[in-house]
């Protein structure tokens, strides 16, 4: 049985198909009638990512849905991969797939954040019965170089900070350019929820392997492009946020998005880079009233 979490989740943990034990964490609705939904963080991101979002739609108290928040394998509460070249997306969908077949999910609600939303554009390419609407934060089928090569110089390579304090410096040090809409306080918050905590400490809250995947990304040349799976989600009701201050998706491909996909809504989250961090209301209930209108 997973373990009920402060009264407001459930912990919940499970075996990959190579013996990884992975986690996610359920918020449950009381009487849920709506569309379930499964949160997909960004690269080193986790399900603590969700957090606002899914305490927002799990409680709503006139549409209240089941809330499924994953750790990819290397991030969070997930175990590490003793083989780095298994951080991809195709493997992460594989590990999404299995877990939603095991906890009964299909036709769900997709978030994807960044890498999330690489993952949900693949299911609605290779399995897209699994999907029925998709949120996409701050990613699209095509990635600016200048965000890349932000990531490319972080991942795997910052210091674990020594105490909170220091974490939430570094944190606002990185992106309080580009996240001028994140108030003082949330930082905090933040640090809590991307690093993770050992014998009150922070510690490393991702596998610093993830960055050799990497390894082999040229940036003198445009990062391949994903139209073929964004594509496949034409036949689903599409959602887009994209950060005001975005450096990995751009105002001119969202309207390329838009062009194509005929039922595709999208909104500039104000004051955020990549990838917004879902808090602000706005953001939430922007989400929840996209779902509503697609259950």
């Amino acid at each position: 049985m997973p373990a009920l979490a402060d009264e407001l989740w459930r912990d919940i943990h499970y075996a990959s198909f190579d013996d990884l034990r992975l986690y996610a964490r359920h918020y449950p609705a009381r009487g849920a009638t709506a569309r379930s939904v499964v949160c997909l963080p960004g690269l080193t991101r986790n399900s603590k990512d969700f957090h606002t979002l899914a305490w927002y739609l799990s409680t709503h108290p006139e549409r209240p849905r089941d809330v499924y928040c994953l750790d990819f394998r290397g991030r969070g509460a997930s175990q590490f991969d003793r083989h780095w070249h298994n951080y991809t997306p195709l493997i992460e969908l594989r590990d999404t797939l299995d877990f939603m077949a095991i906890v009964g999910l299909h036709q769900a609600a997709i978030v994807g954040t960044s890498r999330g939303g690489i993952v949900a554009m693949m299911m609605g390419a290779l399995r897209p019965t699994a999907m029925g609407v998709v949120v996409l934060n701050d990613i699209g089928p095509v990635m600016e170089t200048r965000g890349l090569a932000r990531i490319m110089g972080y991942v795997g390579k910052m210091p674990v900070p020594r105490t909170w304090d220091d974490a939430v410096v570094q944190l606002r040090e990185m992106n309080g350019r580009a996240f001028s809409a994140i108030a003082a306080a949330q930082w905090e918050e933040i640090a809590h929820d991307l690093f993770n905590e050992r014998k009150g400490r922070p510690a490393r809250g991702y596998d610093p392997k993830i960055g050799r995947a990497f390894r082999g990304v040229d940036l003198r040349r445009p990062a391949p492009a994903l139209w073929p799976q964004f594509t496949a989600l034409q036949q689903f009701p599409a959602f887009v946020l994209r950060g005001a201050n975005s450096d990995l998706l751009s105002a001119e491909t969202v309207s390329a998005m838009v062009e194509r996909h005929p039922n595709l809504r999208t909104v500039t989250v104000p004051g955020q880079g990549h990838a917004p961090f879902l808090r602000d209301r706005d953001s939430v209930e922007a989400i929840e009233m996209f779902l509503a209108a697609n259950d």
